[in-house]
Parts: structure tokens; C-alpha cells; sequence
């Protein structure tokens, strides 16, 4: 699973609700020839960033290559069963990624179009959000 190495600040605020915005950046595939693109708002761990990656690597075989564009660095914290309210924040649990619509989340290159196509789908499966398949512009 991906997590980072090093934190600079180990507990992070609660952002508001109602995302705005749509990404700027990795809006656009870079490295190869296919790719997921995000449509809404969303969290995403690492748990489920392995999972799409195991689904991609599974179809791919040793023909095509296999871009992760998204990293989990933003820490969610919770606290254990059975504790009373308050008493401060909880511990960190897992790492997420903060997902724009727009993101370019996996990129794969070097393989058939409609095998790269169906590769994404299924991976896409994994993922908490909506997503669409786009080619290279």
C-alpha cells in the first residue's frame, strides 16, 4: 500500500464540505495512451489505489506499462471502539488521496486499444467514484 515516508504535520484539519473546483493539473494524459479520469469529488485510499493497481497489472502482463498519477498523502484519523466523546482528535488510520473531477488517476500505455479499454473498466470498478476512460488528445 502507498503511504508517504515522512509527514510534516501528522493530524490534518476536517476539510468543509462542498468541494469546488475541478482539477488543473494531471488533467490531461501525459504518459501513455489511455487513461481513468475522475467525475465527481472523492476520497481515495491507498487501499483501493492497490486494488485498481492489481486489477491493471493482472490484464496488462508484461505488455503494456502502467502510470499512477494520484498518491494518498492526506491523513484520516479515528478513534478506537468504545471511547467516550472528546478527549481530544484520534490517531492517524489511513491515507487518502483528495480526488478533483478532471484528475487523471492511472495512465497505460503499450498495449491494444480495446484491451486498454477494458483494463481501465474493470479497475474503474474498484474505485469510489465515477470515472471515464479517455485517450490521448
Amino acid at each position: 500500500m502507498l503511504l508517504p515516508k515522512k509527514v510534516k504535520h501528522r493530524k490534518w484539519h476536517k476539510p468543509r464540505r462542498g468541494n469546488k473546483g475541478v482539477a488543473t493539473r494531471t488533467n490531461t494524459v501525459a504518459f501513455g495512451s489511455h487513461g481513468i479520469v475522475a467525475l465527481e469529488h472523492t476520497w481515495i485510499s491507498s487501499r483501493q489505489i492497490e486494488a485498481s493497481r492489481r486489477v491493471l497489472t493482472r490484464y496488462v502482463r508484461r505488455g503494456g506499462k502502467l502510470w499512477i498519477r494520484i498518491f494518498p498523502d492526506r491523513p484520516v484519523t479515528k478513534k478506537g471502539s468504545e471511547v467516550p466523546m472528546g478527549k481530544g482528535k484520534g490517531a492517524p488510520d489511513h491515507y487518502v488521496c483528495t480526488i478533483k473531477p478532471g484528475t487523471v488517476m492511472f495512465e497505460i500505455g503499450g498495449i491494444p486499444e480495446e484491451k486498454a479499454v477494458e483494463a481501465l473498466k474493470l479497475a474503474g470498478y474498484k474505485l469510489p467514484t465515477k470515472i471515464r476512460v479517455i485517450k490521448k488528445a
